[in-house]
């Protein structure tokens, strides 16, 4: 349906415009907004859980066989800092293995050069760096040829006790776990995302997260693995996020809303969402001319953002666009034109 202006007796231009009063603008509260080249941000928004960060979990154990003796981490949940003391214990692999050291230290080491002497009390404390005794011990035995019947097996990591596998007195085997600590500076959300959602979401894609302790203080992360498979109940994929926690306010297990921010980062010609009158078949936009004219412009829309949408074609950058009142404009033009096809048989007799 042809545009033609507004009110009867107003001129056309050239056919294409729509004239609207500037008092008629003023009271309908037209506003508009000049095209520009935006980056197209589009939320994707998902529920998600916190989980440890794989990457900062340490398991405590021993390469040999010994007994614990003390107990300084009795508790799981416990915080412990790196060299802090776990646990004292008594191993009698690591005892021979000092001893050997020691009697090497105290006779200047065998063999005949000082090169073969050197070489084989290296070899003894190789021995003892194997079984993961501490290098300060190690240092201490060769200087001093002290041998200690037990060690103070001190913490490889700072975090906080999330297993806790023995008790004092017991008997621990080489390989047996018996802490793991996990750094909670530092944190996993697992977001489950519709797998219509997922083209939009790449690594790098920044997200805020929020959970239901702290509404109202959300914390930014952003997406550093998207899993190769989807749950088959649900049709979702599973999106890792990590977040920054140097506060420990995000607990372990808790839920999240999460929102993506996803769309590509190149700019793009867009208009604001409420200046595209869709009718289904087409989409128009109404450019503003100067002195109360409007031209309806058909467009061909591409990405979608929460605010914004991209403008493949139909408006060039630095033209102005009508954002409020825009069904007003279309549908008082569209009402013209239809009382005037029916008047027009009747002027014409």
């Amino acid at each position: 349906m042809e545009y033609i202006p507004v009110y009867e007796g107003e001129e056309q231009c050239d056919g294409k415009t729509v004239k609207v009063s500037l008092d008629k603008i003023q009271r309908s509260g037209v506003r508009t907004e000049k095209v520009e080249q935006r980056v197209i941000v589009r939320p994707v928004r998902a529920v998600g859980t916190v989980m440890h960060d794989e990457a900062r979990l340490t398991i405590v154990t021993m390469r040999s066989d010994g007994f614990i003796e003390d107990l300084f981490v009795n508790k799981t949940g416990q915080h412990v800092h790196t060299g802090e003391p776990l646990f004292r214990v008594y191993s009698p692999d690591i005892v021979r293995a000092q001893i050997d050291l020691s009697n090497l230290a105290r006779s200047g080491g065998f063999g005949g050069s000082a090169a073969d002497r050197e070489r084989s009390i290296q070899g003894a404390m190789q021995q003892l760096r194997n079984l993961a005794v501490p290098e300060d011990r190690i240092e201490e035995i060769r200087r001093t040829g002290a041998l200690p019947r037990t060690i103070d097996w001190k913490s490889p990591a700072t975090g906080d006790v999330i297993v806790k596998s023995v008790i004092n007195g017991q008997r621990v085997r080489a390989g047996d776990e018996i802490f793991r600590i996990a750094d909670h500076t530092h944190v996993w959300v697992i977001a489950d995302v519709a797998e219509s959602e997922l083209p939009a979401l790449k690594i790098g894609t920044r997200a805020t997260v929020t959970v239901r302790a702290y509404m109202a203080q959300p914390v930014e992360g952003e997406v550093t693995f998207i899993y190769p498979e989807l749950k088959t109940e649900t049709r979702t994929a599973r999106v890792r996020i990590e977040v920054p926690n140097p506060d420990g306010r995000l607990k372990i297990d808790m839920y999240a809303d999460v929102i993506f921010q996803a769309g590509d980062e190149t700019p793009a010609i867009a208009v604001p969402a409420s200046a595209v009158i869709d009718s289904g078949n087409r989409q128009v936009v109404l450019v503003a001319k100067g002195d109360g004219r409007f031209e309806p412009r058909p467009v061909k829309l591409g990405r979608r953002g929460d605010s914004y949408i991209e403008i493949i074609e139909g408006v060039e950058k630095g033209e102005e666009v009508v954002t409020s009142a825009t069904f007003l404009i279309d549908a008082e033009s569209n009402l013209k034109a239809a009382l005037q096809a029916f008047t027009q048989p009747e002027a014409s007799r």
